[in-house]
């Protein structure tokens, strides 16, 4: 089935606001403005937690938000560079108003962005933060200012990664230990360079380091999530059992087994899945998926009685989904992986740490455990637009959508949207026949880009 996705709303995309550093919106002016809208949203208590990871831009804009939040009289708790899901997580636990993080996730250095979180941990519907941009309009809230006194103020938030630490560690049972295993954790030089190798040493593994040098410039730079070979390669080297590689913000994870072949998010969501059912902690008798999803994570969880909700790309979308259907699991093929039971929001430790619990549980080794999903070929092309035109406008790249849809039948399928966070159209055909579902992108594609340059020129 195709889809289109159109953001509507000038600053925030999918998963919050993100672009070049410096370049607007990413301006410390625009971060100002956002500061005082959050404040002038939120600021009931007083308080709001602010993460960042490890680029050089975040000190510029980690400042100028603070500064936006103090000049509407909210106390600003800067925790450093932590996960994202480490604001979401401490934003709730210290009865915060809400948490910002400062990351362009997996985008280079030279990006940044902001993902907001209210005070129960999970992201904001496209409502509030709609409101919240409006907000941040040229005096929409220069009348609720304070002075002397009323001023906020910033400080450290100094145990920070160590009271997320200890939260997330209660994701393996308390009977399980990883005493034995070798695990490799390759942290992107992102947020969590610190915090990820300890949380699997003070569980026991031995823990073999890498991507743990951030300089503001190497994030995300030939290692971590978006660049799985170089797991795949200390793995090997290191005859390790368990790999997981995070991305910049440590919201998702990509793992890998003793021979280093890599585990999608795909693949994690079928293995934990099938676990949390078989032991009747699956609740909502599905899990909640993406349309980009294999089909065959879909076919897995159908062969134990287990259903598949999808929804449009962004785990901000899958947590709506999974609050909507009562269910507690549900991520991304990309990595997000998402557990009510521990966290409102993707965590690439969470998901990690659950994949090894029934790895110990069942002792097995992941690469058995990968074997209840058979993948079926997905071929996705991304390409760049001048403008997003809306596809329901796009009667030509319609009629060749419906008409491969056809030719596929029940053994296929496409999805055509927009990217979130970039101006590019991607489209994607899975299927069993490798030649038809290349045949069929590039038709799409081709259409669908000579279409949207006819409308702009």
């Amino acid at each position: 089935m195709a889809r289109s996705e159109e953001t509507k709303r000038k600053l925030f995309g999918t998963d919050g606001i993100r672009g070049r550093a410096n370049v607007h919106p990413m301006t410390p002016e625009v971060a100002m403005r956002l500061g005082m809208a959050v404040a002038a949203h939120f600021g009931r208590e007083g308080k709001i937690v602010v993460g960042k990871d490890t680029r050089r831009s975040c000190y510029m804009l980690e400042m100028a938000l603070a500064s936006g939040l103090c000049s509407l009289g909210v106390d600003v708790m800067l925790t450093g560079p932590v996960p994202t899901p480490a604001v979401a997580y401490l934003a709730k636990s210290m009865r915060a108003d809400a948490g910002v993080m400062i990351s362009a996730s997996h985008n280079p250095f030279e990006d940044n962005g902001f993902k907001l979180f209210a005070n129960d941990g999970f992201k904001l519907p496209d409502s509030v933060e709609t409101h919240i941009e409006s907000l941040m309009q040229p005096g929409a809230v220069d009348d609720r200012l304070v002075y002397g006194e009323s001023i906020g103020k910033a400080f450290r938030l100094e145990d920070a990664g160590g009271r997320y630490i200890t939260h997330v560690k209660h994701v393996l049972p308390s009977e399980y230990e990883l005493d034995g295993l070798r695990v490799v954790v390759d942290c992107a030089h992102g947020a969590a360079y610190k915090i990820a190798p300890k949380v699997f040493e003070e569980l026991g593994a031995d823990v073999i380091r890498t991507g743990v040098e951030p300089d503001g410039t190497n994030i995300n730079l030939g290692s971590g999530a978006m660049h799985p070979e170089h797991l795949s390669h200390v793995v090997r080297e290191y005859r390790a059992d368990f790999g997981v590689a995070l991305d910049g913000d440590a919201d998702r994870a990509v793992v890998c087994d003793h021979r280093g072949e890599i585990v999608d998010g795909d693949v994690l969501l079928a293995i934990i899945g099938r676990d949390l059912a078989g032991r009747e902690l699956l609740r909502g008798g599905a899990v909640v998926a993406t349309v980009m999803s294999n089909i065959g994570l879909e076919r897995s969880l159908a062969q134990v009685g287990v259903g598949l909700h999808r929804t449009p790309v962004g785990d901000r979308y899958v947590v709506e989904a999974m609050r909507e259907h009562g269910c507690n699991l549900g991520g991304e093929q990309s990595g997000h992986v998402v557990c009510l039971d521990h966290s409102t929001t993707g965590d690439g430790l969470v998901s990690a740490l659950m994949v090894l619990s029934v790895m110990v549980r069942e002792q097995k080794q992941l690469a058995e455990l990968a074997a209840v999903m058979t993948r079926y070929p997905q071929i996705s092309r991304s390409y760049a637009v001048a403008r997003k035109i809306p596809l329901t406008e796009l009667s030509k790249s319609r009629e060749v959508i419906a008409a491969v849809e056809q030719r596929f039948g029940a053994d296929g399928r496409v999805v055509v949207r927009y990217s979130g966070t970039e101006s590019k159209l991607r489209v994607m055909a899975e299927g069993s026949d490798l030649r038809a579902l290349e045949a069929a992108v590039e038709e799409i594609g081709e259409v669908a880009l000579a279409e949207i340059a006819a409308r702009v020129g």
